[in-house]
């Protein structure tokens, strides 16, 4: 997934960025909200990691505008700010899940999964879809009861196409889920993970709709 990383200390803020672009995700970054704003304005995001304390303004007050909005993008708070009432004004402003500076960053990594999954429609880590069982917890996957390894970007493709089963996704919808504003994307990129993809789990995994994009395609023994 793409992520809107919005964090004003600086070292916490590209531990945050490297660690969730290592483990698959595209991730850019500011350190204000006047610049959040112009990012969501050209991009597009899955997520968004929010501060509560910034230069430009209170990141709660930044939520309620994007709620207000109709905004529904998944957020996680992240604050120094451990008072149960400070918890509940942000759940309470629309925040998905909320943790306390410090934090743990494989923790950080499970509640983005848990977040994503909530809204992708199925809160469930396992799915099987043919001959292939998925752990979207745990970031496992066996083909006929064989392991399968991806590489980060690999899963990361696939995790898309498996959190919206039934949704054609265009090569620019791809693009902008996996890479962000700093990424230089060759014109053939995509195609080229697709491949790889069908290639470890089967052609018939993902199906080209010509033209128009992927989906999500029934291997065999789907029923």
């Amino acid at each position: 997934m793409r992520i809107l990383v919005i964090e004003d200390d600086l070292v916490l803020g590209q531990a945050v960025q490297d660690h969730v672009v290592a483990e698959g995700h595209s991730a850019d970054r500011v350190t204000r909200l006047g610049d959040a704003d112009a990012a969501r304005r050209t991009g597009v995001f899955d997520l968004v990691l929010l501060d509560l304390m910034l230069p430009d303004g209170r990141g709660l007050d930044f939520l309620k505008a994007l709620r207000s909005a109709g905004d529904v993008t998944p957020i996680v708070v992240l604050t120094a700010r451990d008072q149960i009432s400070d918890r509940i004004a942000g759940l309470n402003a629309g925040a998905d899940d909320y943790l306390v500076k410090p934090f743990d960053l494989f923790e950080l990594s499970a509640r983005i999964r848990a977040v994503g999954r909530r809204y992708g429609g199925n809160p469930n880590p396992l799915v099987r879809i043919g001959d292939l069982d998925i752990d979207l917890a745990a970031r496992t996957l066996r083909r006929s009861g064989k392991p399968v390894r991806l590489t980060a970007r690999e899963w990361a493709l696939f995790e898309a196409f498996v959190q919206r089963p039934n949704v054609l996704l265009s090569k620019t919808q791809i693009e902008e889920h996996l890479y962000s504003f700093s990424d230089e994307i060759e014109s053939n990129t995509i195609e080229v993970y697709v491949a790889r993809l069908r290639k470890k789990l089967g052609s018939d995994v993902i199906e080209t709709v010509r033209g128009l994009g992927y989906r999500l395609g029934m291997p065999a023994g789907a029923d």
